[in-house]
């Protein structure tokens, strides 16, 4: 598998981008990297993601692979080496899948809109909404250092925005949410997950992300 050519495209500041970093590392997967500047799509984004023009874009011997989920899968299934990032067990690997997707289309929106909201109304909503999902990832957590297990697998590079987008976010804002009090099995989730040496050397620099995200919302709001 030497002469295999592995490029992802994507924005240093994704949750969905450091997922297949993530997981490509986790292989051992030597790839080529391609920062991306989504207000100046390059030609080989455009190229490869004609439908969508978002990045992850994982570009496999000249064959494009996009959306994260089906990214993580992907690396997964095609490259042996390293741990498995998916369970062996058919009914372990459908839960995985189900809890990913839970984070896709009701985690990452509903905590993204705190960052977003407009007025002390909107905003609470927007928490009492994240709330309620935290408290379902907690009790999801119980008995478990990772959500597949003892190692991080699907579910923990997909919930990698909860480890550190949402709380930089939460200190964008000036909101205690996440405490260790209320969600002591996320607190030690969270600290678990950004002590891998893998995860600390590709999510990135707090300080960096919260610039960022205080650009992006001033921008919106």
């Amino acid at each position: 598998m030497g002469d295999e050519e592995v490029k992802l495209l994507g924005v240093w500041a994704s949750p969905f981008s450091k997922r297949a970093e993530i997981a490509l590392k986790i292989k051992g997967i030597s790839y080529e990297y391609g920062e991306e500047d989504l207000s100046n799509k390059s030609p080989e984004l455009l190229k490869y993601n004609p439908f969508h023009n978002k990045v992850p874009v994982l570009i496999h011997n000249g064959k494009p692979i996009c959306e994260s989920l089906v990214i993580l899968e992907y690396i997964d299934e095609t490259w042996k080496s390293g741990p498995s990032i998916l369970p062996k067990d058919p009914h372990a690997r459908a839960m995985a899948r189900f809890w990913a997707k839970f984070m896709d289309d009701k985690c990452y929106p509903d905590i993204w809109k705190i960052g977003g909201s407009q007025g002390e109304e909107e905003q609470e909503k927007a928490v009492k909404e994240a709330k309620e999902h935290l408290v379902t990832l907690e009790n999801e957590l119980e008995g478990k250092k990772f959500f597949g297990g003892d190692e991080i697998g699907l579910v923990d590079i997909t919930a990698n925005f909860v480890a550190l987008w949402l709380v930089v976010v939460l200190e964008m804002v000036g909101i205690k949410l996440l405490t260790k009090d209320e969600f002591p099995r996320l607190d030690a989730w969270i600290d678990n997950y950004l002590s891998n040496s893998i995860v600390q050397e590709t999510l990135p620099a707090r300080a960096d992300l919260l610039a960022f995200c205080r650009s992006v919302f001033q921008q919106s709001n």
